[in-house]
């Protein structure tokens, strides 16, 4: 345990282990301890450098303490003006060295660190961008960021400082113990046995600290909560439109006055902590200046007041590292369970990957098959049952039914977002899970319906499809989503922002971008998944005007509510509870009078159709 200036305990200490930190203990193995040493080994070069630079400045270290006996007895007994000042001079310059190898040791330490955790976090990134979309729904979003940020940057903190406090304590005790033994055995025993009592205060003051910080933590975190539920963008709004201002700055105000109080205590603990540590901390130079005294003046003519200066010295050297040891298993504990749950991400199979022989076929033409396709995503829950069709290249299929059939599914296992857990999806008569995923991915354009933009300008958006295109592709792709007059009708053209998640923009309006962007790709296959749902008349009208020629042009998949959109499409497939309950042309189905005559009368004929017709 680290104490900072003055003996107290900073902000954040923590010198004991949680509940659930004991019951969560990770299992210490050599496989674990190799794997971590894997990170270090690209690095062994600078590690062997930093090992030397603690081991001469632990030493060098108390070499002022040992000089110090020598300039009290040759420099001011001995009245020796000419060893006074070399054993000075000397002394300053073993300082100002310990003090450089220190800094050298330090930029070693933050570079191996910093470099450490650069391999830890790209790694981390590359394997959570491989991932399933199976991972990032059933995970929680706060987890997998912590594991990106904290995490690893606790490792660099596990580096600087848990490691290289191990092994520069170790060093100054042993060193500073040798040399009080070699001065003398009987202070050095006494001095060793009064160091256990100075850690008794450490504990128990550091105990209650850590159980203040600990209600302090869960009040700011509280603070927290209110702070990104009440600030956030959607949390404002509601705020706003139920008038909760007032009642909100109170429940605000109340969480920051505990905190308040809990600050205090915290620090007050730490006062009345560091007197009592400075209490402790005199009894051992008191017990060797008396029972040193003693022997020098009654029993050991040979021992000198340097000499019991030199064992004061060296005791006080040996307070902070026997603390920070004796706490040390806390820390190894801590950094043990933070790279067990770094390793527990790193060990997550990716579901959605490439054969090793992934095939790249020179040309797309955008054939489709479904062949007894079955998919779950829990054994006693299917989604998918026995799903079979074929969609022809430059074909149209909509697909159909009830909220929960299973339409959104089928379109996800297209790009691969899932696999199917029977059956086959063919693309172009090969098995999607043979085909090269980028390759794939590359000729399936999907427009779903929660739209996404980055923070940043309608061209960065569009660019994302297709990093080099020019303007006049740009232009091109957002006059056949409809979008294109709307952009130049504004003051910063193309460079217009956005905002955050396109907040800027209306939904019809994000909407058409996102269609553009699609098109960007030119894909073999476009697929619209509930493209208009949820959009006014005006922005449905628009973004259905800028669909059906795409719809004429391309190999597509529309799930879709509108009625023009669907008899537009070659086929129409009807899903329930799963399976394809029934499948055809719009008159045929109609006659048929079964699911899909339920869903036109009560949802389709209700909703206008491309000429404002019902």
């Amino acid at each position: 345990m680290e104490m900072n200036k003055g003996g107290g305990f900073g902000r954040g200490s923590r010198g004991f282990l949680t509940e659930q930190e004991k019951a969560n203990r990770p299992k210490v193995t050599g496989k674990l301890l190799r794997r971590i040493g894997s990170y270090l080994i690209p690095y062994w070069k600078q590690m062997v450098l930093v090992l030397v630079a603690i081991l001469l400045s632990s030493i060098l270290g108390i070499v002022p303490s040992i000089l110090a006996g020598r300039i009290i007895d040759d420099g001011l007994i001995g009245r020796n003006l000419n060893s006074l000042i070399s054993l000075t001079f000397l002394s300053l310059l073993v300082t100002l060295g310990a003090n450089l190898i220190g800094v050298l040791e330090s930029y070693l330490n933050t570079w191996i660190a910093q470099h450490i955790t650069f391999d830890m976090r790209n790694k981390m990134f590359r394997h959570l961008q491989s991932m399933s979309h199976r991972f990032f729904t059933t995970n929680n979003q706060g987890d997998i960021i912590t594991r990106m940020t904290s995490d690893i940057s606790g490792v660099q903190q596990i580096i600087t400082n848990t490691l290289t406090s191990i092994l520069a304590n170790s060093i100054t005790l042993i060193a500073a113990t040798v040399a009080m033994y070699r001065k003398n055995w009987i202070l050095a025993t006494v001095g060793i046995l009064i160091v256990p009592l100075f850690t008794i205060p450490t504990k128990r003051v550091g105990k209650a600290r850590w159980t203040l910080t600990r209600e302090a933590q869960a009040c700011n975190d509280e603070i927290n909560g209110i702070l990104n539920e009440t600030l956030s963008v959607s949390g404002q709004m509601l705020v706003k439109l139920f008038s909760m201002e007032s009642h909100e700055y109170k429940r605000y105000e109340a969480a920051n006055h505990r905190m308040i109080g809990m600050n205090i205590r915290e620090n007050m603990a730490g006062r009345w902590f560091r007197l009592v540590l400075r209490t402790f901390s005199s009894i051992g130079p008191m017990l060797i200046y008396l029972i040193g005294g003693i022997l020098m003046m009654r029993y050991d003519a040979d021992l000198t007041v340097g000499d019991i200066t030199v064992l004061v010295a060296l005791l006080g050297r040996m307070y902070s590292p026997v603390n920070s040891l004796l706490n040390i298993q806390v820390d190894w504990i801590r950094s043990m369970a933070l790279f067990t749950r770094i390793f527990d991400y790193f060990d997550m199979p990716v579901e959605i990957k490439n054969s090793p022989d992934a095939i790249i076929p020179d040309r797309s033409e955008g054939n489709i098959t479904f062949s007894h396709v079955s998919f779950e995503y829990e054994p006693e829950r299917p989604i998918l049952k026995d799903i079979s069709f074929s969609l022809e290249s430059g074909k149209s299929i909509a697909i159909v039914g009830p909220s929960g059939a299973g339409k959104s599914t089928i379109i996800n296992l297209i790009p691969r977002i899932f696999d199917a857990t029977e059956g086959v999806v063919s693309f172009d008569g090969i098995d999607v899970r043979k085909l090269d995923l980028g390759f794939l991915r590359s000729n399936v354009g999907v427009v779903t319906q929660d739209t996404y933009l980055f923070n940043g300008t309608v061209r960065d958006n569009l660019l994302y499809a297709k990093p080099d295109a020019t303007l006049d592709e740009l232009k091109e792709a957002c006059r056949k989503a409809n979008i294109h007059d709307f952009i130049e009708a504004q003051p910063d053209g193309y460079d217009t922002i956005v905002g955050n998640r396109g907040l800027k923009l209306s939904g019809g309006e994000k909407q058409r971008i996102s269609i553009a962007r699609v098109l960007l790709k030119n894909p073999s296959v476009l697929i619209f998944d509930e493209a208009t749902s949820s959009l006014d008349s005006i922005s449905e009208n628009l973004i259905q005007q800028a669909i059906e020629p795409l719809i004429a042009s391309h190999t597509s998949i529309i799930i879709a509510h509108r009625l023009s959109t669907i008899l537009a499409a070659d086929e129409i497939l009807v899903l329930s509870d799963g399976k394809i309950a029934e499948r055809g042309v719009h008159n045929d189905l109609i006659e048929a009078g079964g699911l899909y005559a339920e869903l036109y009368e009560t949802q389709f004929r209700l909703v206008p159709d491309a000429a404002g017709k019902q």
